[in-house]
Formats: C-alpha cells, structure tokens, sequence
C-alpha cells in the first residue's frame, strides 16, 4: 500500500514516523537518508500505520449539539459546570462555580465561550510554561493561543509555543504534560527515548496524562 508522508531532514541519528490528529504522517530522518530508503522504512511500518490511521476515537470526534440552554454543562479543567441563562445583562461569559450568560447573549454564546476559553487558556498555561520552562533551563519566544484543530501543542523552529486553546478544558495535569512536552521539544526535536526521559523527569507520571487524552480527546475537540 502507498501511503503519503511528509519528511522532515534534520542532523538526527535515528528515522521515526508519527501520525497527527489530521492523519498526516511525519518522517522524521537524518539529512541524506534517500527516498527510497525512507519508503523502506514506511513500508516496513505498514501495520501499524493502517491502525493509526483507522483509529476512528482519535479521528472522528462527534458533532457537538449545545444549544446553550440553562443546565447544559460544559467542561473546564476536567470538570463539567452548569450553564446558567440569566434575564438581566451579563457581559461576556462569567464563571463563579458554575457559567453564566445571559440571554441577550444566548445567539452569540458558541463566540462568546470560545473567547472565554482562550482567555482562560493563556491565563493558565502562561505561568505554567515559565515555571517548567525554568527547571528544564530553555527558553521560547512567545506563547500562542491558537486554533489547532488536531493537535494539543506544538514548537517552531523559531522557538514559539503554539497551544490549542481546546486543551484549558482538560484536567490541570494534562494541561502541565502539553506544556512540558513542547518545552521538551526545544532540547530534543523528535520523540526519542532521550525526549521522553525529559518529560519523565519533570512529569514522573505523565503517562497518565497522555492515557487521559488517549480516552477523552474527542471530547476536548467538540468545540461546544
């Protein structure tokens, strides 16, 4: 079977592959590798590749259907809260142990919350990169809020943080594994086993954050 990928040359050692959440694939390989070397090592990997790619709760989040209505509950850090339509004016969106908007607002609610989320997004995780960006003793340029609709962070070559501003509706220690991930990702640019011992020493039990998004990805990427 053939399959489409984008490579990626870099001064690593080793050649690895990955599948993003838009079901491209990445090859990442030493400068140098031939083409037909590289179609080697895909097709070697074919099995696995056709299971990623077939992975219909990691591809296929379903539609959402808020009608943004008193009751309905929407998810912040890991926890669902009441919606809470009020008659008198409310500017924006407020949360106080529950969300409320009122319903001069009510037709502009999917706008009005995805602002408040993106907000929320950079408000929490900019302190959380510079505390974690501190330990590991790297330095970024900017931290982004961003509109990625497949994936939870990423890291430029420049040394920009972007964020998907989804990940804020995820439990605290999923939201410290995104961010330690990508600063992890201005010391080693691949997901080695070096990269991985990075993220282990400032997060020894990350992996129970990635089984989080394992199971609960698609819910974080309905955007309402």
């Amino acid at each position: 079977m053939e399959f489409n990928y984008t490579i990626i040359y870099s001064k690593r050692k080793t050649a690895t592959i990955s599948v993003e959440r838009d079901r491209e694939i990445i090859v990442r390989v030493p400068e140098g590798l031939s083409k037909k070397k590289i179609n080697e090592i895909i097709l070697s990997k074919e099995k696995w590749l056709l299971e990623k790619l077939n992975h219909n709760q990691k591809y296929n989040p379903h539609p959402s259907n808020k009608e943004f209505v008193s009751g309905e509950t929407l998810i912040y850090l890991g926890r669902n809260y009441q919606l809470q339509i009020v008659q008198k004016p409310v500017q924006n969106v407020v949360f106080d142990r529950r969300f409320i908007i009122s319903k001069y607002n009510q037709a502009n609610a999917n706008k009005l919350f995805k602002d408040w989320y993106k907000s929320k997004a950079i408000e929490k995780i900019k302190p959380i990169t510079k505390k974690y960006a501190k330990h590991l003793g790297v330095e970024y340029k900017e931290i982004k809020i961003s509109e990625m609709k497949y994936r939870w962070g990423s890291c430029t070559k420049g040394g920009n943080l972007l964020f998907n501003w989804r990940i804020i509706k995820a439990p605290s220690y999923v939201v410290e594994y995104v961010v330690v991930h990508e600063l992890a990702h201005l010391i080693e640019h691949n997901h080695s086993e070096d990269f991985w011992n990075i993220v282990s020493i400032q997060l020894p039990n990350f992996d129970k954050a990635k089984e989080w998004l394992k199971q609960n990805g698609e819910i974080l990427e309905i955007d309402f």
